[in-house]
């Protein structure tokens, strides 16, 4: 998309139709001579055994400008499950390593963090994405990770390469580079970010007035891309939230921990599609409303933190403000949709805006009830602070698994 505005305090790196993939990656394999990258692919077994996940595998084997790619295994407690992503990833070659978390060398290693007071007794994406960083840190001549989901349908090489650059050119200075994409099919998807984070923004602002950090939130393009890059010593400083408030948990660490001028987002495709949440009105535990909650209350805590003061008050004129935000956001969504020729059902989307506005509430609660919370993962510099060799041990870990699935698939073979 031919556009160059710049808005907000983040630099927005687009897509001009101007460079091929090619030039892209001839830039990074200069660039990366001496600044190395790991790559991080959280994935379930499910999503392992999905068609997207090997194509994936094979637009990787093109990038040689990747030094270690870190598929973080998650739910997918049997073995059989590791033994699949190792021979799905063997195209890739010794740069490639799985790090089962349901393994019991993994598990052992955070029990032992728990028994020390460690918050990492929940399983899913956000200690996956911790566990990455620590087992990278082992290696301290990687300057950047990569991250980025394993269900993505429309994967391209070029995707990895356009969120890579902005971190490895040597005449730039980013240590955050947060990916944003257009998400549609024949039908405007993204539902969370159009009708809940944008006009809840909106609506903060309203009546919170201005404030750095909903400025700085506000001028994401797509705040829950599960697509970012990070410098090594960011990666070692930020909080990682274990819930689904982990894109927005991450933005906020990263406005607490650099300058919002070293903090960049850039358009890494034109065409994104990739698995969808149900709205599970039915049951708010679940579904697009179990991810609103998370989300509200990761902001309303980020907030506090800051010194907001969030009565019940507030949550109530909040419930009002987004309502008639996300309404109006709808006429726009409605417009935006008839002039491209997509299909808009807005009956449905009414009815998502309201649900989410229920979540607000809930949300509301929540945060009243513990302002505090206790869902974020500690970051990697108190871990080290009270386990120096932890990085090195969780090396030792995945290489034992390693090891031992070798030895077994050559007495496979004999």
């Amino acid at each position: 998309m031919a556009d160059f505005h710049q808005q907000g305090p983040i630099t927005t790196l687009h897509d001009l139709g101007s460079i091929g993939q090619d030039h892209l990656e001839a830039m990074l394999r200069e660039a990366t001579v001496d600044y190395r990258l790991g790559l991080i692919l959280p994935v379930t077994a499910s999503d392992m055994r999905a068609a997207p996940f090997e194509n994936i595998v094979r637009e990787l084997c093109g990038a040689d400008y990747i030094e270690h790619v870190i598929v973080v295994l998650g739910i997918a407690p049997e073995v059989a499950d590791y033994q699949e992503t190792k021979e799905k990833l063997a195209p890739l070659g010794a740069k490639a390593e799985v790090l089962w978390t349901d393994g019991e060398r993994l598990q052992n290693l955070y029990e032992e963090l728990i028994a020390s007071g460690f918050n990492l007794a929940v399983p899913g994406k956000g200690r996956s994405v911790w566990t990455a960083f620590g087992y990278l840190m082992a290696d301290p001549s990687l300057k950047a990770y990569m991250l980025h989901d394993c269900d993505i349908v429309t994967y391209s090489r070029e995707l990895l390469a356009r969120l890579c650059l902005p971190m490895a050119h040597r005449s730039l200075d980013f240590e955050f580079c947060k990916a944003f994409y257009a998400r549609r099919t024949n039908q405007l998807h993204g539902r969370t970010v159009r009708l809940l984070v944008w006009p809840l923004l909106r609506s903060l602002m309203t009546i919170l007035g201005p404030d750095p950090f909903l400025t700085y939130l506000s001028s994401f393009r797509y705040p829950l891309s599960g697509e970012f890059a990070v410098s090594a010593g960011l990666a070692r400083s930020n909080r990682i939230p274990s819930d689904w408030g982990l894109e927005v948990g991450t933005l906020a660490e990263v406005f607490r921990n650099t300058s919002t001028k070293r903090v960049c987002q850039v358009d890494i495709t034109s065409e994104y599609e990739h698995k969808h949440q149900d709205l599970s009105l039915e049951d708010p535990s679940k579904g697009l409303m179990r991810m609103a909650t998370d989300i509200l209350t990761s902001m309303f805590r980020t907030l506090a933190s800051r010194g907001t003061v969030l009565s019940e008050g507030h949550f109530v004129s909040l419930r009002s403000a987004f309502l008639r935000a996300a309404q109006d956001a709808i006429r726009q969504y409605h417009a935006d949709a008839l002039i491209n020729g997509l299909q808009f059902d807005r009956h449905a989307e009414e009815i998502a805006v309201e649900g989410f506005a229920e979540q607000i509430m809930a949300a509301g609660t929540a945060f009243r009830e513990d302002p505090a919370g206790g869902e974020s993962i500690p970051n990697w510099t108190r871990v080290l602070a009270a386990f120096p060799d932890f990085p090195e041990r969780l090396r030792e870990a995945v290489s034992a698994d390693a090891l031992q699935w070798n030895v077994a698939s050559a007495e496979e073979k004999i």
